[in-house]
């Protein structure tokens, strides 16, 4: 049997170009990206979704991988994967940055590095919600809608959607914000209250009796805060697979 370059070019395109994307989302995207998956699972995982997505997505095109095009079109699926699997992660570095207000600081098993307690709390609960409402599932079809709204090709994301996704950072911070704004707006009058004894008493020790109450009350308001953090994580994680889903070629398409 005899096999022309363009046969071959178009067997190792059909499995490579969606094995980039599809590699780069794992290596990016909350929870799959994370520490605690080793290399070897996420690989593994990576190569089964791009072989079940291979007879769905549409054809893709015969180029030669070691080529300028090939190497210009490997470059789009890694970015269009980054960007994908980035976009998650600010879903849940907003609830890393709710959480961030704390003083107590330990080492995040999933990312490797320090953080605040309460902010690991977060990002642990979001996983879990992420999980329940079978987020991973829903990012595997988008996944594989992404090879529609946004084939193969020389072209990739238009500089729009890249500004988009740089203006989303600021939905990352008011998300943020709105998850820590119960506990700091109560914890603020707590600690205009304390003042306001302070002067009135000052031979009360207020350090002896304001900081185990202040711990208690901030505990307290978490544990009451908890049933409105699910709608929160909803509208975080729809936008975010809004922004995926707004993806569209650049010119030259």
């Amino acid at each position: 049997m005899i096999f022309t370059t363009a046969q071959i070019n178009a067997w190792v395109g059909e499995f490579l170009w969606p094995f980039m994307r599809v590699a780069m989302v794992f290596a990016v995207a909350p929870i799959f990206g994370g520490q605690l998956l080793p290399m070897k699972i996420r690989v593994t995982t990576a190569l089964a979704i791009t072989w079940l997505l291979i007879p769905v997505i549409p054809p893709v095109p015969a180029v030669d991988p070691l080529s300028a095009l090939g190497l210009i079109v490997a470059l789009q699926q890694l970015l269009t994967g980054l960007i994908m699997g980035f976009v998650l992660q600010m879903v849940f570095a907003a609830f890393a940055i709710g959480g961030g207000l704390g003083f107590a600081s330990m080492v995040d098993p999933q990312n490797g590095v320090q953080g605040p307690v309460i902010g690991q709390y977060y990002t642990i609960l979001a996983s879990l919600l992420f999980l329940a409402l079978d987020g991973h599932l829903v990012l595997i079809g988008v996944l594989a809608d992404s090879f529609t709204f946004l084939p193969v090709a020389g072209s990739g994301v238009s500089r729009d959607v890249l500004w988009s996704v740089v203006a989303w950072a600021g939905r990352m911070f008011a998300g943020g914000v709105l998850i820590a704004i119960p506990a700091v707006s109560a914890l603020l009058l707590t600690n205009i209250t304390f003042g306001v004894i302070t002067r009135s008493a000052p031979q009360l020790n207020i350090f002896g009796v304001g900081f185990p109450l202040t711990l208690t009350l901030g505990f307290i308001i978490m544990i009451n805060a908890l049933p409105s953090l699910l709608p929160q994580f909803n509208n975080l994680v729809s936008a975010a697979f809004a922004l995926v889903q707004g993806m569209t070629p650049g010119p030259g398409s």
